[in-house]
């Protein structure tokens, strides 16, 4: 299998760092569930004057988030916020906040990067707390934040974290190549399309391997592939039912098969944007984070398109990316002054300024994206997909390793041709024990 980018090779810790957030400060599975976090009034508070944002720089956002830091330190003089490169990806910083959990506040940060699929575990475990009081108090204006973004992390009638580094996957492609197979200049309408371009792309003589390449499954399988799956009308769950195995998503996980298994389609090793950029094939899907570094890479032109339609529904795109959490085990002046920072590094200005120089999408409404599109216009197509999202199955983003289960099922799958029937009613009862052990007995 050729499978990694965000440690797949690491199954095992992985697996043994969702189960110590169990076992290490974590809730209660006694009758009932966990009790809530309490809520903090806030008034008469004073904010710390010292803060710790811990955050794995995604999308090589180090030097801007610096950029925004400096600034919030000019207009807020006698502050400080010192930003902790806490891991590489979502899975270190994750284990690393973990850890620091046994240590108590001393150890913990203010201000954590949450990624789609670990935010749901924080709250399980009573970690982090209810942003709605926080909200009030530093007078964030929640409803000028893009709702499909800011919505996925409510549960339970409250909002455990704050957008951030929001993408949604979209289609890359490379415009030279689609010329020379004689295709119009667009990403395809359908899979169904797709499937009728492949063979056309690779018998063009581009000088690709491949005319289309499936997206690293470590970082992708779970993700993206819900596209494939609501676009055949199935998907990963139904809200906490597990619907992998079902007619639908056999239909889309096997037609992903056959796209490999004819021989126009490739399953990327590390990162299919990196293949596209090197033009060793000639489309892929990939991040909006990664836009920036797939055109400042590729030497030649990038198109870009809304995921395609599958023959039920669609357009339909899955959300991803990470947010903002505050920790339960600090002091509440850490936890407002968090939430300041927190406010201003996702104001209308910092989100266009960050989505400049990462790709990532701009969160708030009120954001002036004029200069951002006419600099790259391709970023349009990520805002305009906005309309056309949904929010991810709770099988892939609630599940405690589920995200792991789903890649190496599609490795399978994928790679080693197994069945696809046999494969996913397997990963069915998987998914179904995780959430039999680790979820229901939190919620």
């Amino acid at each position: 299998m050729h499978l990694d980018r965000r440690g797949f090779l690491k199954f095992a810790g992985i697996t043994g760092a969702a189960a110590a957030l169990a076992a290490c400060g974590g809730p209660s599975t006694g009758g009932g569930g966990p009790a809530a976090v309490p809520e903090v009034d806030y008034s008469g508070v004073q904010p710390a004057k010292e803060i710790t944002w811990w955050t794995n720089n995604p999308g090589s956002s180090e030097t801007v988030s610096r950029q925004i830091i400096d600034a919030y330190q000019r207009a807020n003089p006698g502050t400080k916020v010192n930003l902790v490169t806490a891991g590489a990806t979502y899975e270190e910083i994750a284990q690393r906040f973990q850890t620091a959990q046994a240590g108590g506040g001393s150890q913990l940060p203010d201000l954590v990067v949450l990624s789609d699929v670990w935010w749901f575990r924080y709250y399980m475990q009573r970690s982090i707390v209810p942003m709605d009081p926080l909200i009030a108090a530093t007078g964030i204006d929640t409803a000028d934040y893009r709702q499909q973004l800011i919505e996925d992390y409510r549960y339970d009638g409250k909002l455990w974290a704050l957008p951030w580094a929001r993408s949604t996957p979209i289609f890359y492609y490379n415009k030279a190549h689609w010329q020379k197979a004689g295709l119009p200049d667009r990403a395809p309408a359908t899979w169904a399309e797709m499937a009728e371009w492949g063979p056309r792309l690779q018998a063009a003589g581009t000088g690709a391997q491949k005319a289309y390449q499936l997206p690293a499954l470590a970082d992708y399988a779970g993700w993206s592939f819900q596209n494939n799956l609501w676009g055949e009308g199935g998907a990963w769950s139904d809200e906490w039912d597990v619907t992998c195995d079902s007619p639908e998503a056999v239909r889309a996980v096997s037609a992903l098969q056959n796209a490999v298994t004819s021989g126009w389609a490739g399953v990327a090793a590390t990162d299919g944007t990196t293949d596209l950029g090197a033009g060793a094939v000639s489309a892929t899907v990939g991040s909006t984070g990664s836009l920036v570094t797939v055109l400042d890479a590729a030497q030649f032109d990038v198109g870009a398109g809304f995921l395609p339609a599958g023959p039920v529904a669609g357009p339909v795109c899955p959300t991803g990316g990470a947010g903002l959490g505050i920790p339960a085990g600090v002091p509440p002046e850490r936890q407002l002054a968090a939430a300041a920072f927190a406010k201003f590094l996702t104001s209308p200005e910092n989100t266009v300024l960050f989505s400049q120089a990462t790709g990532y999408l701009p969160l708030r409404t009120s954001a002036d994206t004029g200069p951002l599109l006419a600099e790259t216009p391709l970023r349009k197509i990520a805002i305009d997909q906005l309309d056309r999202t949904r929010t991810q199955d709770r099988a892939r983003a609630f599940f405690p390793g589920a995200d792991q289960e789903i890649a190496r099922t599609c490795a399978n799958i994928l790679n080693q041709r197994a069945d696809v029937q046999g494969e996913l009613t397997t990963l069915k009862g998987t998914l179904t024990r995780i959430f039999d052990t680790d979820v229901k007995p939190n919620i």
